[in-house]
C-alpha cells in the first residue's frame, strides 16, 4: 500500500473525533468513569492550551503553528514516501493524524476535549486524548528511526574504515 502512512493518520483523526463527540455527548464536564478503579477514568475535561495545559487561550498561536506543523509533515512524509523506511513514516502518520485531531477542535471550538486520566497514587498524569496519543507514539517512533539510523550509519562507517584499513595494509605487504 503506497499510501499508508494517510490511511494511519485518517484512522487517527476518525477515532479522536468519534471518541471525542461520545464524550461531549455523553458525559457533563467534570464528569467522571471508572474504568479501572481509581487508575483508570474516563473524565470529561476541556483544555484550551497546549500538553499538560501550558500556553493557555493561545488559539490563534495554537492555529497558526498547527499549520505550519502539518504543512511540513506533509511535505516531509511526501519527500520521504519512496525511502522505504515504514518506522518514520508511520510515526509521521500518526503525528499528523494527532495534530488534525487536535487543530480541528481548536479550529471549532477554542478548546481541546480531553478524557483519558490515569492516576498514580496521589500523581494525577494531566488528561490527555486519542490525537495525543498518536502524537506522542508517532514522536516515539520518529526517534526509534532517528536512533536506528544513527546506529545503521556508524555501523556502516566502522565497516567503511576497516575495509579501508585492510585495503591500505594488504597494498603495504604486496610493496614489500
Amino acid at each position: 500500500m503506497r499510501y499508508y502512512y494517510y490511511v494511519i493518520a485518517v484512522l487517527v483523526f476518525i477515532v479522536d473525533y468519534v471518541t471525542k463527540k461520545m464524550i461531549v455527548k455523553n458525559l457533563e464536564l467534570g464528569e467522571q468513569i471508572s474504568v479501572i478503579g481509581d487508575f483508570f477514568l474516563i473524565t470529561s475535561h476541556r483544555n484550551r492550551g497546549a500538553a499538560f495545559g501550558i500556553l493557555q487561550n493561545q488559539r490563534l498561536f495554537f492555529i497558526l503553528i498547527t499549520i505550519v506543523v502539518v504543512a511540513g509533515i506533509i511535505w516531509y512524509i511526501h519527500t520521504n514516501r519512496r525511502s522505504g523506511n515504514r518506522t518514520l513514516l508511520v510515526g509521521l502518520g500518526l503525528v499528523l493524524g494527532g495534530a488534525l485531531g487536535n487543530f480541528l477542535d481548536r479550529a471549532q471550538h477554542g478548546e481541546v476535549v480531553d478524557f483519558l486520566q490515569f492516576n498514580f497514587g496521589s500523581y494525577t498524569f494531566p488528561i490527555f486524548n486519542v490525537a495525543d496519543s498518536g502524537i506522542v507514539c508517532g514522536v516515539i517512533l520518529i526517534l526509534l528511526d532517528t536512533l536506528l539510523s544513527a546506529r545503521a550509519e556508524q555501523a556502516e562507517q566502522r565497516k567503511q574504515a576497516s575495509g579501508n584499513s585492510t585495503h591500505h595494509e594488504g597494498q603495504g605487504s604486496e610493496q614489500a
